[in-house]
């Protein structure tokens, strides 16, 4: 069984499924709504333990309710957050989340700005069993020294760059770094994300790849640019997906797969959680995502 750390953000989140995205203020109306965790790195650790991986997470949280509701939930899901931390007169992030009829979604978030940024209660080496690490751009510090842990131990590691990083090197010190669209447009300039992707691999040695919702995923293959498609479903909720196919990538190549099928693999997680409502509580478990890929085979 591989085994993937994640590190970064977790958060709770609260769903609603509304018929538009609201355009005054007035009194609107859900039909349905969820309360769940969330968060980029949260979210990986749970498609990670779903798909029958060994998971543990490392996140930054307060000490008060919400971070004791989000912990329990990740543990509930087998995650191992032994190694994370909860500050003391601080506040757990939060996010209230709109979904409408498409599946696509708006997100109105809170962290703490002063959960502290600093790293000197992280591990000083890479916890034994490790196979990968996976770091989002919440906290940038955190996914760098756990990236060099990584590095040192032989171990891969996944960025997962939803937003362009504060940090350039950040892009660079990781084995793999998939992009958003929007962060590849960000630091390229490009809207075309295979234009984007050939810009990043001329500043870039390491694997990189962009993913681009219903259009698929570009990825390097040496100087080559290559483009998986999406699978086609019917989506009802897109939030979390992007955490889902990061966390299933990096499960994937823990597992030895290989880029090329570690990128179609997560693309099947990623597209089955999008045709349930309720973000992270949507993710498939290994079967049915075995059982997926045969049928589209």
């Amino acid at each position: 069984m591989a085994s993937v750390l994640s590190i970064g953000i977790s958060t709770l989140d609260y769903v609603f499924q509304v018929d538009a995205m609201p355009v005054r203020a007035e009194k609107y109306r859900s039909r349905q709504m969820a309360t769940v965790g969330g968060g980029i790195a949260a979210n990986a650790s749970v498609a990670v333990a779903r798909q029958g991986g060994r998971s543990h997470l490392i996140t930054r949280l307060g000490d008060d309710a919400v971070g004791r509701s989000i912990l329990d939930e990740l543990e509930a899901e087998g995650v191992d957050v032994s190694l994370s931390r909860r500050f003391s007169d601080h506040r757990s992030p939060l996010s209230c989340i709109l979904v409408d009829r498409e599946g696509e979604r708006m997100i109105i978030s809170y962290s703490d700005p002063d959960l502290p940024e600093t790293t000197g209660w992280l591990p000083e080496e890479l916890p034994a069993g490790i196979n990968a690490v996976l770091g989002d751009t919440r906290w940038e510090a955190g996914s760098h020294h756990m990236f060099s842990l990584a590095r040192d131990a032989g171990a891969l590691s996944v960025l997962d760059a939803d937003r362009k990083p504060l940090d350039d090197s950040l892009l660079a010190a990781c084995t793999h770094a998939a992009l958003s669209a929007q962060a590849c447009l960000e630091i390229t300039g490009e809207r075309d994300a295979a234009k984007g992707l050939a810009a990043l691999r001329q500043r870039y040695d390491n694997w990189l790849a962009v993913t681009d919702g219903a259009r698929g995923v570009f990825w390097t293959d040496g100087e080559a640019i290559r483009h998986t498609p999406a699978f086609e479903v019917d989506v009802v909720d897109t939030l979390g997906a992007g955490d889902v196919w990061h966390g299933a990538f990096a499960l994937g190549l823990a597992e030895g797969m290989g880029e090329a099928r570690a990128v179609g693999y997560a693309s099947a997680v990623a597209a089955l959680k999008c045709t349930r409502f309720g973000g992270r509580s949507g993710i498939p478990d290994r079967a049915e995502v075995e059982t997926f890929l045969k049928d589209k085979a």
